[in-house]
This record gives structure tokens, C-alpha cells and sequence, in this order.
């Protein structure tokens, strides 16, 4: 048999802040939204667990080539933590390990978050995505296996004590760059204070410049159905998730001979407002180059030139 010459579906390209109810999962609600939408291409921008609701970046089409730097954007959590018993998952879903009487204070809780701010050694949960010797992590723990996965450092930039509604629960808030695990935060903070804690509710309010007030429930989109406009209307631009990155803007010429995976030459003027716009303390050299308010191509300057890593055929 030839290989099929056309994909399935429409041409459908940009990302959706969507707000994923509990016990789904991520790949479920790409599914749900693939076949909404009748989309050629889909996928999520970074896992988030059946327990836990909040925002999922999906991204269709050519976004979908956006997709690692939504799994490297920072991230928002809300979370409660359950004193009194340790879980085997760090959730509630988890088998107890542990327990115990201690209750930590307000005061307490708080004069312990500083530690868990900045440049941190954090390990991941057993219960995770994490590959240890080519098989993931929750697999094994689920098999019984004996293993052990190495810490490795991530950033946190804030985290607060926002509620104790009693005192059995506190709830936090952390901004967190790529890689870290708000189970493995909840596990690490109970063993700081003495006491044993589980997350017993969990919610990303924000992936990048994907936010609530820009999300949309997974259920509202379903009730849409087969009302197309107002599908195409939640969608947002590729670049929504690029916002932080440096923009060249380059003519249509250019364009085409990006398109095509050419490099092309920067007029100095270009170079210079990429130096402003670029962050003085990384070495990636990368920009995303436009036209007519379009998104053309990711790619990096050197010596005067652009050239193109990831061409974008919207």
C-alpha cells in the first residue's frame, strides 16, 4: 500500500488554555479535542495528572511544533497538603506509608517555604513519567521494583502559605520552572517539619502566558460542538507560548526563503533590536521571526544571519 498523501481532519493550527477537570486524563482530553475540533494534529504541552484540574496547553497543527517550550515555561500551582499520613504516590490515591499526630503551624509552615525558593535538589516522585533504565518510574513502583531515581535541581521562584482552612490542611501556592513535582515539594516540606502529608487537591493555574482568565473549560468546549466559529474564536496564536522570546520582523521575501529552510540575512538595525530584546545571561541565541503579524520560523541569529530551525507552513 502507498503511504497516504493526506492527513485526516483540518488544517487547524494554534494552542487552547484548556481547564481540565479530575479524572481525566491529558491524553484523554487531546482525544476529546482532536475529534472536536477534526484537527489533522494535536497535543498537550506538558502531562497533568488525573487528580489534578487546572490548565492543559493544547496545541494544534503547526503549534504542536511550539510544544517543548510550553513544557519549559514556568508554571503556577495551587495545592493542599493533608497532614497526618504519607501516601505511596504522594496523593491521595496512594496506599499509606506513614502517619502521624503532628500538625504544623502557620508559623512553622512558613519559616520553612524559604529553603524550597530558588535553585533547589529535588527527586522525583516514584510515581512518575520519569525513565529509569528505559522504563518509567510508575511502572515499576506499581510492579513492586526496588529503585532509586537521582535528584536533580529545578527552580522554584515563589511559594506561599495562602490558607489553613484547618488543621489538618494547609494550601500553597508555588511558581516553578520545568521539571519539578509539587508531590515531591509536599513530600520534602512534611519531612522539614516532622510530620507526615499527602497533596490532597491539586490545580495548575498557569502554563506560561496561559492563564485562567484566558483558559476555557474542557466541558464548555464540548457544549460548543458543532459550532465552528466559536471553536476557531478559543484558539490562540502559536507564538502565544513564545511570548518571552525575542521577535525579528522580516519581509515576505525572507518568508519564502525561510519557508523553504533558508537562512537569510538580517539588516543590522534587526540584529541590534534582537540584542535588546534577548536575555544578556543565556548563550541560546534563538528568535522567532515574523511577517505581517504572522509567525514564520524559530530560529537562531548568528553573525548577521537568521537561521531557521522550526518553519511554521500556516
Amino acid at each position: 500500500m502507498g503511504r497516504q498523501r493526506k492527513r485526516k481532519g483540518e488544517p487547524i493550527h494554534g494552542w487552547l488554555a484548556v481547564d481540565k477537570p479530575v479524572d481525566v486524563t491529558s491524553t484523554q482530553v487531546v482525544g476529546i479535542l482532536k475529534r472536536l475540533y477534526n484537527a489533522q494534529k494535536a497535543g498537550h504541552g506538558g502531562t497533568l495528572d488525573p487528580l489534578a484540574d487546572g490548565i492543559l496547553p493544547v496545541a494544534f497543527g503547526e503549534a504542536t511544533k511550539t510544544a517543548q517550550w510550553a513544557m519549559d515555561c514556568d508554571k503556577e500551582y495551587v495545592f493542599t497538603i493533608e497532614w497526618g499520613s504519607s501516601t505511596a504516590s504522594q496523593d491521595k490515591e496512594g496506599e499509606v506509608i506513614a502517619t502521624s499526630d503532628v500538625r504544623p503551624t502557620r508559623e512553622q509552615i512558613e519559616a520553612a517555604l524559604p529553603a524550597f525558593v530558588g535553585d533547589i535538589q529535588q527527586v522525583p516522585p516514584k510515581y512518575s513519567a520519569i525513565k529509569v533504565q528505559g522504563e518509567r518510574a510508575y511502572d515499576l513502583a506499581r510492579d513492586g521494583e526496588s529503585f532509586e531515581i537521582p535528584s536533580r535541581e529545578v527552580t522554584v521562584y515563589e511559594t506561599e502559605l495562602v490558607d489553613m482552612p484547618d488543621a489538618d490542611h494547609a494550601t500553597l501556592r508555588v511558581v516553578s520552572g520545568k521539571g519539578f513535582y509539587v508531590r515531591a515539594m509536599a513530600r520534602d516540606l512534611a519531612a522539614a517539619l516532622g510530620a507526615e502529608g499527602h497533596v490532597s487537591a491539586l490545580r495548575r493555574t498557569r502554563v506560561g502566558a496561559l492563564d485562567e482568565p484566558s483558559s476555557i473549560k474542557l466541558s464548555d468546549l464540548e457544549a460548543l460542538g458543532e459550532d465552528k466559529e466559536a471553536l476557531t474564536a478559543a484558539l490562540k496564536p502559536l507564538e502565544t507560548i513564545l511570548d518571552d522570546m525575542p521577535k525579528i520582523e522580516i519581509d515576505r521575501g525572507d518568508a519564502e526563503a525561510l519557508k523553504l529552510g533558508r537562512e537569510v540575512v538580517l539588516l543590522p538595525h534587526i540584529v541590534e533590536q534582537w540584542r535588546a530584546e534577548a536575555d544578556p545571561d543565556s548563550d541560546d541565541r534563538l528568535a522567532l521571526a515574523v511577517t505581517d503579524k504572522q509567525a514564520v520560523a524559530l530560529g537562531e541569529v548568528r553573525a548577521g544571519r537568521f537561521q531557521p530551525r522550526k518553519v511554521f507552513q500556516l
